[in-house]
């Protein structure tokens, strides 16, 4: 089936009473910690909120809803997680598993990372596309970074442009990275589908954490005085994580003003992790351990329960099928990788993520945060493969949040057959491999994609893994 027999398929699925359709307002924040807000991530985990920043209105909507404990970007960088949320696909499968350009041959490293496509195409059916279908009025706001002609070509009524982290910078003083402006705008779209008597579709893809320098000067004078011995880059990060919050609380307010909170769907996560060395999980931005996959996630709206928890394993493309689900649309795009949240965001945690194979899977062949590598999910488990080396390790995540146990050498059946589904699931997306740099040479430095001399032996590109000092949760720690 193709894109316009698919849409059109859907549209003739509208019902009549459109105005009936929940709206949706989609959140996204940039490199924003999984324990980065001033509420916990874990009901049981006092380190997965932070010491000092402080987000009550981001705390008010946990409270009026539910918060995830295991939710995961579909990437360790953003411009792969961004065209998995408007698709419903892994990055593996789009072949879009890096956000810079990648290293070559010539930066001297031991393999060659596969190339981007680094243009959203025409031919994939975005979540703007498939609701426009279904009379909802659509809008990005914000950064969208997938290129492909920007919003307009790709299902958005209203929108920024084709914009990317360049965008933060040029907005400071009253409206710090343009939080503000983008809230004002979005109010002005909700007005817009309240007085057409439309249900909408949202998505704020907000620039902050970038530019942090740019923060509300009185933000940044307050936490001059919190930031126990920080920098001045970690001190605009913590004000600008407020002056998100703040600009969030304006959103939410309107919407209680406009009379849309009991109908409308409120998600709100970040594009990847950005763990550090203070935080309970390990690696960061740029690589599949816990620090840089694992996501905030908080979602309130219609026949939630205030204050409930999801602790199953989810992933940011989980919300594409979920939201046509919402909005009345049962045939879906091929390849749709993730599954409804329906009966789990209604039953308390009892319900069940329905996807089209048991594991999931983050595949980042590049170098970034770490060597090429790839990290599967299946029950309890994770397995890391490092490509560099071959290297193969095994945590019990349920038990072993920060990733410092490797049970590979104790449960070698184990390994191997979670191994076997990896390299099944590779094959069956058409994933890109890193490939052996045949001119590689170890007397000389390799040089990273910005210029800069590259290290070698980093966490897993050696098979080491020793536990790291900066995370001290060794507690076993139960997700349910």
């Amino acid at each position: 089936m193709n894109k316009i027999t698919l849409l059109l398929t859907a549209f003739c699925s509208m019902t009549l009473a459109a105005v009936e359709k929940p709206n949706i307002i989609f959140i996204i924040s940039d490199d924003q910690a999984w324990d980065g807000l001033s509420i916990a991530m874990h009901p049981n985990m006092d380190k997965s909120k932070h010491a000092y920043i402080q987000t009550p209105n981001l705390a008010k909507l946990a409270n009026e809803g539910m918060r995830f404990s295991a939710a995961y970007a579909p990437s360790p960088v953003c411009a792969a997680t961004r065209i998995s949320l408007q698709t419903g696909k892994s990055p593996a499968a789009l072949h879009w598993t890096k956000a810079a350009k990648s290293v070559t041959e010539k930066n001297n490293y031991p393999l060659i990372p596969p190339v981007n496509i680094r243009d959203i195409p025409e031919s994939e059916v975005t979540i703007g596309e498939i609701l426009q279908s279904q009379n909802y009025l659509t809008a990005h706001f914000g950064k969208w970074h997938i290129n492909g002609g920007g919003p307009a070509k790709h299902g958005y009524d209203e929108h920024d442009g084709d914009i990317g982290n360049e965008y933060a910078a040029n907005y400071a003083g009253d409206n710090p990275v343009d939080i503000f402006g983008m809230v004002k705008r979005s109010i002005n779209f909700m007005e817009r589908a309240q007085r057409e008597q439309k249900p909408f579709y949202l998505q704020l893809s907000f620039h902050a954490l970038h530019a942090p320098q740019n923060a509300l000067q009185s933000t940044i004078e307050k936490y001059k005085t919190l930031v126990p011995k920080g920098n001045e880059k970690e001190i605009g990060r913590a004000a600008l994580s407020e002056n998100l919050d703040s600009g969030i609380g304006l959103l939410l307010t309107s919407l209680e003003r406009l009379k849309l909170t009991k109908n409308t769907y409120i998600i709100y996560m970040s594009d990847n992790g950005s763990g550090g060395k203070k935080g309970p999980l390990r690696g960061g931005k740029g690589d599949a351990w816990e620090g840089g996959i694992r996501s905030p996630m908080i979602v309130k709206g219609p026949h939630i329960k205030a204050g409930s928890w999801c602790h199953q394993r989810v992933v940011g493309y989980d919300w594409y099928p979920t939201f046509c689900d919402w909005a009345g649309i049962k045939k879906l795009p091929k390849h749709i990788e993730g599954g409804k949240l329906n009966d789990v965001l209604t039953s308390n945690n009892k319900g069940k993520i329905h996807r089209t194979r048991e594991e999931l899977v983050f595949h980042f062949p590049h170098y970034q945060g770490d060597t090429p590598h790839t990290a599967l999910f299946w029950g309890d488990y994770k397995l890391m493969k490092f490509y560099e080396s071959e290297r193969l390790f095994l945590f019990n995540i349920k038990k072993d949040i920060s990733e410092s146990n490797d049970l590979s050498s104790i449960l070698p059946e184990m390994t191997d057959q979670m191994h076997q589904r990896m390299i099944k699931y590779l094959d069956e997306v058409n994933a890109q491999l890193p490939t052996s740099n045949q001119n590689y040479d170890p007397n000389k430095p390799s040089i990273s994609s910005k210029g800069k001399k590259g290290s070698k032996g980093k966490k897993g590109g050696k098979g080491k893994n020793k536990a790291s000092k900066n995370h001290p949760i060794n507690d076993e720690i139960r997700l349910n």
